[in-house]
């Protein structure tokens, strides 16, 4: 009798939960991108399925076990629909279109995981209504033919974002694209503008994966966009303009100067800061942005030579007198920089705590369920990352990487990624023993857990210390393997961390034995070239050790790296340039300054030292240098071999 009552109470979890699933996709709304038209259909099958489940809450009838079971896994597959509705409502309009096959994947899961665990319910078993059951079995007819015709994106309007994508900063665009980009990506209005810049940087700050120069690009659109929609409209925002703009019910509200905006979140500076480049931000978004891994000015796209941070006293002065001039009040500067605990509700801690109790129990579904709420809460905010660590949860979550489970083994992974991002989590996650666990996610996880292992990696190794012990834990030849065969986002995601790991000495032979140079030479020579820029970075590292150097050279690269110096962008000129400053020095010198010189290197060199990057500049000097000595010696031998010549003919004439 005890245990019915259990399963009937079990039953009515089940159905509680499903309904206030379908509630909350109900309450997602404005899927103003490139796929309204999926995240339309979708959202509104899954709305569809609410009578059932409501009519289910109103029964007595008690609902079989194995219809328990089926209904509790069909209510997994609408968390997926959520969450992909969720991005849909609230993310990247750019990055969407950047990333279509991913987001067409991510369609064609959801949607198919639907049908399949909508056709495993059986409607017999459950007390609804004929008119209910036939609008279900219908839904689970739209799953199984959408699943079948799952169509593409706007192939022009992905070409077009591709182009701008593909540009450097100081590219000029024609001003028709960027209306059309402008008007199809509805980014017409200071709203929209500043949306899709808050969402760029969650992307960059709590991203499943490191985004890294993907994300950088993207801003350089957005903003590309949006001077040309201030340029069009200047009473829209702020450049020059001192107007009020009037709103509806007749009062003016002060424009703010552009000059006092943080370029990330463009909302009105609190505590802006100088980096390095001499741009200022607002403070905690520019914290993120570099927790997150970045080494460049979000704006200008310039490396950082520091990550120092300099009150920028004399804005935050003509902010306040601004303020003060049009009778606002000045906006509070945080009273200290960081994130506390203490700003974690007693509501969200309650939830985490009761996540964390699952987390520990031994029922495997249960497990499965809260590692994913721990993967989507972390990923929201900095506040949760603090709670969910605060409250013990790494250390379980690093018991659940070797799950047989991999759907479980993903949540797990991915939620420390995303705890990684805080700082001082990453200490925490070393401490829990990690590495190892994450190891084993990256040689036998599914697809997307190998990928986020990867990121995870690279997160943790933005820590000196990190890079040894991930290093001779053995995480190499997994990311090595992982760049070689991974899916585009796995190679980004693979060169990220042994990017990071590599400029430990100690990684760089480790890398090499694993076959990593032959994988960065092919990526270099791709027709698509998407990781060109990640290669050759990697590959300059490796170019000073003499175990890469001897790689490099083996894989016959010179003629190709010749032609990055002739033609590609100023930073991967300065890397292929750095490669070829180690590989002509010692005792392969002359053979490979002769192949240079054979390859027309001259002309771009002495072009590079005129007009490239500082760094570009000094390496085009140093091979310059080289190859002239070179040429010197060479004039000399044959100098020399021509005067011997004479003098033999000399002596035969004598």
């Amino acid at each position: 009798m005890e245990e019915e009552k259990e399963a009937e109470v079990a039953a009515r979890v089940v159905v509680e939960r499903l309904a206030k699933a379908v509630e909350e996709v109900a309450a997602i709304s404005d899927y103003r991108n490139a796929y309204k038209k999926h995240f339309c259909n979708l959202s509104r099958r899954v709305k569809l399925l609410g009578p059932m489940f409501e009519e289910l809450r109103d029964s007595k009838e008690p609902i079989p076990e194995k219809a328990v079971r089926s209904l509790a896994a069909l209510g997994r597959a609408i968390d997926l629909a959520k969450e992909l509705l969720q991005f849909g409502s609230r993310g990247s309009k750019i990055y969407m279109v950047m990333e279509r096959e991913r987001i067409m994947a991510r369609f064609w899961e959801v949607t198919a995981q639907l049908e399949q665990n909508l056709g495993e319910v059986s409607l017999d078993e459950l007390d609804i209504s004929d008119e209910v059951r036939e609008q279900v079995e219908l839904v689970h007819t739209q799953f199984k033919r959408a699943k079948e015709r799952m169509d593409t994106s706007d192939v022009e309007l992905y070409n077009e974002v591709q182009s701008i994508y593909s540009m450097s900063t100081e590219t000029k665009v024609e001003h028709v694209i960027l209306r059309r980009l402008a008007e199809k990506l509805q980014l017409m209005s200071m709203s929209d503008l500043r949306q899709e810049s808050l969402a760029l940087y969650e992307l960059s700050g709590a991203h499943e994966k490191n985004p890294g120069e993907v994300i950088e690009k993207i801003f350089v659109v957005l903003k590309k966009i949006e001077e040309f929609m201030q340029n069009q409209n200047p009473k829209m925002c702020t450049i020059t303009s001192a107007e009020d703009v009037t709103s509806s019910d007749g009062t003016k509200t002060p424009v703010v100067p552009d000059d006092f905006r943080c370029p990330i979140s463009l909302e009105l500076m609190r505590d802006p800061v100088i980096v390095s480049t001499g741009q200022t931000y607002e403070r905690v978004f520019i914290e993120k942005w570099l927790e997150a891994g970045h080494e460049t000015c979000p704006k200008t796209q310039q490396k950082l030579s520091s990550t120092l941070l300099t009150p920028n006293h004399v804005i935050r002065s003509l902010i306040a007198q601004w303020c003060e001039a049009n009778g606002m009040e000045p906006p509070k500067r945080p009273s200290q920089p960081g994130i506390s605990a203490s700003v974690c509700s007693a509501q969200e801690h309650a939830k985490v705590v009761d996540l964390i109790r699952k987390l520990s129990s031994e029922n495997s579904e249960d497990q499965g369920t809260a590692a994913a709420e721990l993967r989507l809460l972390a990923k929201c905010n900095s506040e949760n990352r603090v709670c969910i660590a605060e409250a013990g949860a790494i250390p379980l979550l690093v018991n659940l990487l070797r799950t047989v489970d991999l759907r479980t083994q993903e949540h797990a992974v991915t939620a420390l990624l995303n705890l990684s991002i805080f700082e001082q989590n990453k200490g925490r996650i070393i401490a829990a023993g990690a590495v190892a666990g994450i190891i084993h996610v990256l040689k036998r996880g599914s697809a997307e857990a190998r990928e986020n292992s990867a990121a995870t990696l690279f997160s943790l190794s933005v820590v000196d210390r990190n890079k040894i012990l991930i290093g001779e834990a053995g995480a190499i030849a997994p990311l090595v393997l992982l760049l070689n065969e991974g899916s585009r986002r796995g190679k980004k995601d693979a060169a990220a961390a042994l990017f990071n790991l590599c400029i430990f000495q100690g990684n760089k032979g480790k890398a090499v034995r694993a076959g990593v140079v032959p994988t960065l030479i092919g990526l270099l020579t791709h027709p698509e070239g998407a990781m060109a820029d990640e290669a050759l970075a990697i590959l300059a590292m490796l170019s000073s050790h003499p175990e890469g150097k001897a790689a490099i050279e083996a894989a016959d690269s010179l003629p190709v790296l010749v032609e990055l110096i002739r033609n590609s962008s100023p930073r991967n000129k300065e890397n292929a340039a750095a490669i070829l400053v180690h590989l002509c020095n010692g005792e392969m010198q002359q053979q490979h300054l002769a192949v240079a010189q054979e390859q027309g290197v001259m002309g771009p060199l002495h072009e590079m030292a005129e007009r490239g990057t500082d760094r570009g500049k000094r390496k085009a000097a140093q091979l310059l240098g080289r190859m002239n000595r070179f040429l010197e010696q060479q004039q000399e031998a044959q100098a020399q071999v021509e005067g011997k010549a004479h003098a033999r003919a000399e002596a035969l004439v004598q």
